[in-house]
């Protein structure tokens, strides 16, 4: 048997103590900006976050100011009407009571309140509260005959649900 021998490792090169320091200042360097991004990341978070639950307690705050703002020409048409009552005749109280109530319906709308005003409609239990049924030749059973209350939806959801009187077979 040959004993052959097997060429040594290199040697591995060490680093200089220069090179060590330059490599450590550097990853001290970069550790810094890391540390500095993550810092300046949470506190634009923390702001964010800030900010965001100052906007949801205005908008709780404040959710009402337009609508209120809508409302106060109703109120002062109904101030009005009621200082000129005594001497006002009744033509001209019944036109200030229109115009009062289209001031209403107008800040409503605006509001996105939808009046429900379902005659003649079939009868809805989501929408509709049967008061009463009574036999009706005329209308298709289960129809709404007249309507004791209007319901009010907002913006698609329903605030109050309209009273109604539903035709039933006749007998």
């Amino acid at each position: 048997m040959t004993d052959q021998a097997t060429p040594p490792n290199p040697p591995e090169e060490t680093p200089s103590p220069a090179d060590l320091q330059a490599q450590l200042a550097d990853a001290e360097a970069r550790a810094a900006a890391s540390r500095d991004q993550h810092l300046r990341a949470v506190a634009e978070l923390d702001n964010v976050r800030k900010r965001a639950q100052r906007d949801v307690e205005n908008a709780h705050r404040y959710a009402l100011e337009k609508f209120a703002a809508d409302l106060l020409p109703v109120k002062d048409s109904l101030d009005l009407a009621i200082e000129n009552s005594a001497r006002a005749d009744t033509a001209a109280l019944i036109e200030g009571q229109a115009a009062t109530q289209r001031l209403l319906v107008k800040a409503l709308e605006r509001a996105g309140i939808v009046e429900l005003n379902p005659q003649g409609e079939p009868f809805d239990a989501n929408l509709h509260e049967a008061m009463a049924a009574q036999p009706s030749a005329t209308a298709e059973p289960n129809s709404v005959i007249a309507v004791v209350q209007r319901g009010y939806s907002l913006n698609g959801r329903l605030l109050r649900a309209a009273r109604v009187i539903i035709a039933r077979a006749s007998e």
